[in-house]
């Protein structure tokens, strides 16, 4: 029997208003429940962190009906109706639950007041640097002194200097005199991240944030504490100041780093990315994701870019390279070395490519160690595609010793290689060179020099397609930059030589949601109400029971799980001071 846990409702009042809500629910969360832009302001809190309660900016007003002592019978007013008693002081709504008949004002001006007070205490130390901070834009500082501060400053003395510029790891900068003290940083940290490297020094108003001795800010996930610092106190050292964020255009897309399928955004503007941070999605990543993930961009830049088509070394057009790779492949004794690194979309042309002449598959496994968070075993964001596309039904190869030996044979005349560089592979220059080889890639590496075809291919920042992650959870990723000058989209130069190959005509230009509908013809695994212009932002989980029963789809982290990390570096952290406690 199926066991699900059943979430029970309350109702509560808020501002007038009542309002179902989970029950146990804070309040900054139950207000956002109500909708129409209504938000309790806040800073230290954070949804996916454990509540601190020291930014004290989240105040609101809390009433509860009220009982008569000795028969706990409801007290009414004069119109019958249960009075409620308020509470003399605000209370924080971050560590507040909601409970059944709870009234909540978020607009008295107690409340107002308190909110004044609180953004008055935190601009007295806080420099007036707003035009040049790099957080301008994004600080929820900025946001919410405009809101709910008085609007004029009381303070005449001279505020406090702090240390400036501080370089707390490789990718982290500091400016002290921003910190507002939320400790943001220091619980993720510790309960995300398991790093317990940060803290506050020094008391009052003289408080710093720093790292403890010997010990600087160098994990993985550094760069989330810059994405959830509330004002510009914690910033990208590679981003600092190269671009304002209201002048970047943002677009969802999907870490190719492992197999996690981390969701993020891409920030660009005319063409260039400046920076990626993570896109919240509760079913994968919750609102975090690695710092190296973060620099995978860059190689759209690098001198090794592919951006010509070529047959032998000379340049050639698009097309006059599809009908050259159409007729090697016709000439049967074909292998295709696929690449967990191409779309769904790709993997299913390569798919319907291998059927129409002949080839034999090899996919290459790239495994290394994870980290039990965000960053898994396998090293490719669409293994899962290939076993859903039909593209690989067996264990991905770590090296291509078969091909090889077939190769040596005979038996193979004609390789067609797709990101994956076949020398680093088993497969030798002299092995390589008995054979035509069509190379399909992003970057030049020694199999694109030897290559008779080469074949240029886009990166996942310039294209749409989609990824199946771990979990098999479907995602699709959008279009941020457009790619290099002459080069056409994979599913266009894909299409000119799978067509052929059948005897059918090339669609001209082949949209992304007619692909789609091919795809869900063929494909059992995907539903057929399903598009790719139709995919939910959190993905869509599909049913991957008919893949379990291969060993290599399991992984030691199959989906970011916050509270069973934060148990398990909490016990890691217990067991030396229970030991201890022991043995005395």
């Amino acid at each position: 029997m199926n066991i699900q846990s059943i979430v029970e409702n309350i109702t509560i009042n808020i501002d007038g208003q009542d309002v179902e809500v989970p029950k146990g629910i804070n309040i900054i969360e139950a207000v956002k429940m109500v909708g129409k832009g209504k938000e309790v302001p806040h800073y230290c809190y954070h949804p996916k962190l454990s509540v601190a309660g020291n930014c004290r900016m989240c105040m609101v007003e809390m009433g509860m009906p009220m009982r008569d002592r000795a028969t706990g019978e409801a007290i009414l007013d004069e119109n019958g109706v249960q009075k409620i008693g308020w509470m003399p002081k605000p209370t924080i709504g971050c560590a507040t639950n909601a409970s059944p008949g709870m009234h909540i004002r978020t607009n008295s001006e107690m409340v107002k007041e308190s909110r004044n007070g609180v953004t008055e205490f935190l601009l007295i130390n806080h420099p007036l640097d707003c035009p040049i901070c790099d957080q301008a834009g994004e600080c929820r500082l900025q946001e919410f002194s405009a809101e709910h501060g008085r609007g004029y400053s009381r303070f005449i003395e001279k505020k406090n200097v702090k240390p400036k510029r501080t370089t707390l790891g490789p990718r982290v900068t500091l400016d002290d005199e921003r910190c507002i003290l939320c400790s943001r940083c220091i619980r993720f940290s510790k309960e995300v991240a398991g790093d317990d490297v940060l803290g506050f020094v020094d008391r009052g108003t003289y408080s710093t944030l720093t790292c403890f001795p010997g010990k600087d800010l160098s994990h993985n996930y550094s760069l989330n504490t810059v994405d959830i610092c509330p004002v510009g106190a914690l910033t990208s050292t590679d981003f600092r100041f190269k671009m304002r964020v209201w002048f970047l255009k943002r677009t969802d897309s999907i870490c190719t780093e492992s197999s996690v399928g981390a969701n993020t955004e891409i920030w660009s503007r005319e063409g260039k990315i400046y920076r990626i941070t993570p896109r919240r999605n509760d079913a994968v990543n919750d609102t975090w994701m690695t710092d190296s993930g973060r620099a995978l961009y860059k190689a759209i830049e690098s001198d090794d870019r592919l951006v010509q088509y070529t047959i032998e070394g000379v340049h050639k057009s698009p097309e006059e390279v599809a009908n050259a790779a159409v007729e090697l492949l016709q000439s049967g004794d074909v292998a295709l070395v696929g690449s967990a690194h191409s779309s769904l979309e790709e993997q299913f042309f390569y798919k319907t490519i291998a059927e129409r002449c002949g080839a034999k598959v090899s996919l290459v496994s790239h495994y290394d160690e994870g980290d039990g968070l965000l960053l898994s075993e396998d090293r490719s964001p669409n293994l899962r595609g290939a076993l859903v596309t039909g593209l690989i039904d067996q264990l991905p190869e770590a090296k291509l010793d078969a091909l090889a030996h077939d190769i040596n044979s005979g038996a193979v005349k004609t390789v067609l290689a797709v990101n994956e560089d076949l020398t680093q592979l088993g497969i030798d220059s002299e092995t390589l060179a008995k054979v035509k080889v069509i190379y399909v890639g992003t970057h030049a590496n020694k199999t694109s020099q030897v290559a008779h075809l080469v074949i240029p291919s886009l990166m996942v920042f310039e294209k749409d397609g989609s990824f199946i992650n771990q979990s098999f959870r479907l995602q699709r990723f959008k279009t941020a930059v457009p790619g290099p000058r002459g080069v056409q989209s994979d599913i266009t130069i894909l299409e000119k030589i799978a067509a052929p190959l059948a005897q059918e005509k090339a669609a001209p230009a082949l949209a992304i949601d007619e692909l789609w509908l091919r795809m869900v013809k063929t494909l059992a695994s995907l539903p057929e109400s399903l598009s790719w212009r139709s995919l939910p932002d959190e993905g869509v989980a599909l049913d991957a029971k008919a893949f379990l029963d291969l060993s290599f789809v399991e992984t030691k982290n199959l989906k970011y799980d916050p509270v069973a990390f934060k148990e398990a570096h909490t016990a890691s952290a217990q067991a030396p001071a229970a030991a201890a406690q022991e043995e005395a």
